[in-house]
């Protein structure tokens, strides 16, 4: 399924409405008109080559099937001169018939292009390093050896009836003339496209622009780019050849590659479609097909990766989220649904009211107004150690929250500590301060921390008062989650009356404290009703 520019003006128009770009980007780019850029995805050959990454034949089709349905122009399936495995991998793919064209990789000879044939391709991708550096310590071979070589390859691979692209290989450290030299050589042994690596990703924006430019002069064939990221600026280099005049790009879905990687699909395809309004591939599936890729290839998507990382378009700041939930184009440079994401609202130090009515209206909880500001120091209070509060974490401090009420303390701790470890007994000291003013203090021991705490509560408020029943359980189950503590306790001063408490929190202690507390002004909120 190919998605290009060709898609209706409706629908390209609607796309258009989801992304809020600066509108300095159309001024600077008025006169690089572009009409199509194609993609050739090389995720199943350099993207492979990625240190650690082993990829089997069943995932390689895989990901050729999503490629394809995504509608990448060009698939380089695998560089078949390698290996039995690679050949094989190569020729399952050809055999799926795709809409893609599947590529093979090949070396200026007829050995490599004969590799690539007997897997049933119809693109070859072939080349040569013409860089002086190349030629001295690699090739050891005279710029006319290099151009012969690639002349011979390509007018062999063409009387095949091959479609061949053909790349000088470290082309951004060739020397100009002899760089056009190759190029007037390959296009007249009858080259489709010629590509253009930045082999070691060291060429900057500006000087990419400046080298297509030059080439497009003497380059009668379609321009193509090849741009790796030592400088993390592969993007920006292949955007700024597409304004040069390039006009396909050489991508990996993740950005994935040798050594610190590729232009990653994502980015190009975003990039063409807010600088150009080319819509390259179809947008809204880069976020299965990379999280696809991520999951294959056992190489984990950072956080904070552009278009399709977990904080892409996750918002923490109350000020910040305020404005998203009025209108996306305030902090997000467009909406999630574009490229088959979603939004996130994140709970932490960070959040205020707005974050937290929006999470609370998603999970349909009704929190009375005089009460969210209580559920909102909680969760800030939790985020400070550190913890990001999820939804049934909210869920839980909610439903908490709500069942205390508006209920004020009786009994109030003031001071609480514990001291545990090897070889001591656990103690527990705490004060309290009752309804008339007045403080206790008690320090007791028990066979646990949790239970030295309970015992010098008892001893501090009313040891008439037992612990009839604890529960703890974690609240996702996850080793950062948070605890649910329930505490049912009997005042044998108040007819043995059970009450009960619950405490939610990330530490074991001292939400028990905080279950136990309840369950005691429960209590004792009983008693006053009482005598009331």
């Amino acid at each position: 399924m190919k998605t290009t520019q060709a898609s209706s003006g409706n629908a390209l128009g609607s796309k258009r409405d989801m992304i809020y770009i600066s509108q300095f980007n159309q001024l600077a780019l008025r006169d690089a008109a572009v009409s199509e850029v194609k993609i050739f995805d090389t995720t199943l050959r350099d993207g492979e080559q990625t240190p650690g990454i082993a990829l089997s034949l069943r995932d390689k089709v895989r990901i050729a099937e999503a490629l394809d349905e995504m509608g990448v122009h060009v698939i380089e399936a695998g560089f078949p001169t390698i290996s039995e495995g690679e050949q094989q991998a190569v020729r399952s793919i050809a055999e799926l018939k795709l809409d893609s064209r599947i590529c093979g990789l090949a070396r200026s000879t007829r050995k490599d292009i004969d590799a690539a044939m007997s897997c049933g391709v119809d693109y070859i991708h072939t080349f040569i390093a013409t860089s002086d550096i190349h030629l001295k310590y690699k090739l050891k071979m005279s710029r006319e050896e290099v151009k012969s070589r690639a002349i011979e390859a390509i007018e062999y691979a063409r009387s095949h009836g091959l479609t061949v692209e053909f790349s000088c290989e470290d082309a951004t450290r060739t020397d100009l003339d002899f760089l056009k030299e190759m190029h007037i050589a390959a296009q007249d042994a009858g080259a489709q496209t010629i590509n253009v690596p930045d082999t070691v990703g060291v060429i900057s924006p500006a000087a990419m622009e400046y080298l297509v430019s030059e080439l497009v002069k003497v380059t009668k064939v379609p321009i193509s780019v090849h741009c790796h990221n030592d400088f993390g600026l592969a993007v920006a280099n292949s955007l700024a050849a597409v304004r040069a005049g390039a006009r396909q790009v050489h991508v990996c879905v993740n950005g994935l590659g040798e050594r610190s990687g590729n232009a990653a699909l994502e980015e190009v395809a975003m990039g063409l479609f807010a600088y150009h309004g080319i819509e390259a591939v179809d947008l809204s599936q880069i976020g299965q097909v990379c999280r696809t890729v991520s999951r294959l290839t056992g190489y984990p998507l950072p956080n904070n990766k552009p278009i399709v990382g977990k904080n892409a378009f996750a918002h923490e700041s109350g000020i910040h989220v305020h404005g998203v939930l009025g209108n996306a184009s305030t902090y997000e440079a467009f909406v999630p649904e574009l490229v088959g994401m979603h939004r996130q609202i994140v709970l932490g130090k960070h959040s205020g009211a707005h974050s937290v009515r929006d999470k609370l209206d998603q999970l349909k909880i009704d929190v009375p107004e005089s009460l969210l500001p209580v559920l909102v120091n909680r969760v800030k209070e939790l985020a400070e150690t550190g913890k990001e509060v999820d939804d049934a974490e909210l869920m839980a401090l909610a439903d908490h929250i709500m069942a205390r009420g508006d209920r004020q303390d009786i009994v109030k701790l003031k001071e609480f500590a514990v001291f545990t470890g090897k070889g001591i007994t656990p103690t527990a000291t705490v004060t309290v301060e009752m309804e008339d003013g007045s403080s206790n203090t008690r320090s007791m021991t028990g066979i646990g921390p949790v239970d030295a705490a309970i015992n010098a509560i008892r001893g501090a408020v009313n040891e008439s008062i037992i612990l009839d029943e604890y529960r703890l359980s974690a609240i996702t189950g996850g080793s950062d989650s948070l605890c649910e503590v329930t505490v049912v306790i009997k005042d044998s001063s108040n007819g043995g009356k059970a009450s009960v408490g619950k405490g939610i929190g990330s530490d074991i202690v001292q939400t028990s404290v905080e279950a136990t507390m309840n369950a005691i002004n429960r209590n004792y909120h009983r008693i006053k009703e009482d005598r009331n």
